[in-house]
């Protein structure tokens, strides 16, 4: 028998013991589990009752927390005020110094105003070392004065006529616009006042002199109103005619109108001279020589003015030479007779301008004499100086302008007419032989 057969219940009889021993130890480990178990379920209440005490108590610190802040922020409010109370109370000696200079200097301001306002309505003259208490008092009876004369009042007073005659009139004043009737005429009228005078500025007619007789007798009715402040009185005055405008111009206008007359005769001369010419026939080459070798009554008395005399000329001269210099010299001469004059109103429309330009500058020259003898504090000399200075340029732009179409009209319908001589004289000036072969007779 093996090793191993006696070794064999050995190894069986162990086993059963080590399995016997075992069984104790596991219900023990049992035991253990057991107890852990509950011991840590009683850790989880006690942390969960601890976790509601601390959510609890945390409630109530952030209630207190909050309450603490608003409490905070007041104070600092309070703190905030109080300081800037003690600030007020605490400025020093200099700002306050500041601060009663500048109430001096407002007074002052406001005394000047009294003042100048005092000065400019004359009432200055009232006894010196008035308190402002008084100077106010005098204000406000200069302004219930003032409100006095705005009231619709008919007070007689002496108006300038337009003819320069002094005429003691009824007249209504409200604020700057002054109404005045006048007896003789039936008629009333603006007056604008000048340097203390009432002049008549505008004669009424129609409703708005109705509506002022109205106010006049009955005290009621519609008044002509000028809602300008008489500055459409003022323009209507100003409006003059062409001729007083021109003549505003000086003495530089006499040689601008001189050539504008000028170029205007010789315009309408030429225009009527050139609208009368006789109109031209154009022929063939072969048709015109065939006339030069047998003239035509019929034709002969078809044509006219210088075409005619040409024609002449190429019939009646003895050889070619002679007839070529007789046709040239005519040409000249009708090309002198048809552009005679034309130059004129060409020069118009170039010395027109020179002489307005020449007129401007003469009268802004005059107008700095005037400005360096009397000054420049009122604008209204100066521009109208000015003014009066470029009706000259304006003057010779008016007469520049027409005289330089109607020189191209009428030097384009001359040297049309010119060269229509001109080749009918080259044509009567060519040999026979040289002519193509033309047939028919081309009517003008």
């Amino acid at each position: 028998m093996s090793f191993f057969h006696y070794l064999r219940p050995l190894i069986v009889t162990l086993t059963v013991f080590i399995w016997l021993g075992q069984q104790p130890s596991v219900h023990a480990n049992e035991t253990v589990d057991k107890g852990l178990l509950t011991k840590l379920n009683d850790a989880q209440k006690r942390l969960g009752s601890s976790q509601k005490n601390i959510a609890s108590q945390k409630r109530s610190l952030l209630e207190k927390l909050n309450k603490l802040e608003r409490e905070v922020q007041a104070l600092q409010q309070k703190t905030a005020a109080a300081r800037r109370l003690s600030d007020e109370k605490t400025l020093s000696l200099s700002q306050l110094e500041t601060r009663i200079n500048d109430w001096r200097e407002q007074q002052n301001y406001q005394q000047n105003l009294i003042n100048r306002f005092l000065h400019q309505q004359q009432l200055n003259s009232q006894p010196a070392g008035l308190t402002t208490a008084e100077k106010m008092q005098l204000i406000q009876g200069f302004s219930q004065e003032l409100q006095g004369k705005l009231s619709p009042m008919w007070q007689p007073q002496p108006i300038v006529m337009g003819n320069g005659k002094l005429e003691q009139l009824p007249t209504l004043s409200l604020g700057p616009i002054n109404w005045f009737w006048y007896e003789d005429l039936q008629q009333a009228g603006l007056a604008t006042r000048e340097d203390g005078q009432l002049h008549s500025a505008l004669l009424l007619d129609g409703s708005a002199s109705a509506g002022l007789k109205a106010i006049l007798s009955e005290g009621r009715g519609e008044l002509f109103f000028d809602p300008t402040m008489n500055r459409a009185v003022a323009r209507q005055q100003h409006q003059q005619t062409a001729w007083q405008h021109v003549v505003k111009g000086g003495v530089w206008v006499i040689p601008i109108l001189t050539f504008a007359v000028l170029a205007l005769v010789i315009a309408i001369y030429k225009s009527v001279q050139l609208a009368r010419l006789p109109k031209l026939q154009r022929f063939t080459p072969t048709y015109l020589h065939s006339q030069l070798a047998k003239p035509s009554e019929t034709v002969l008395a078809s044509i006219k003015g210088q075409q005619k005399v040409l024609f002449d000329i190429a019939l009646q001269a003895n050889n070619d030479r002679a007839r070529d210099d007789q046709l040239f010299v005519q040409l000249q001469q009708d090309k002198y007779w048809l552009e005679r004059w034309l130059l004129v109103i060409g020069i118009t429309a170039s010395v027109a301008p020179l002489l307005g330009l020449l007129g401007t500058v003469s009268g802004m020259i005059e107008t700095f004499k005037m400005m360096t003898l009397f000054g420049s504090g009122d604008p209204e000399v100066v521009s109208g100086g000015i003014a009066q200075a470029l009706i000259t340029t304006e003057l010779g732009l008016v007469v520049a302008i027409p005289a330089l179409i109607l020189n191209a009209i009428l030097s384009k319908r001359a040297k049309s007419y010119y060269h229509e001589l001109e080749n009918l004289a080259i044509l009567l000036s060519q040999p026979i032989e040289e002519q193509p072969n033309e047939m028919k007779q081309e009517a003008a």
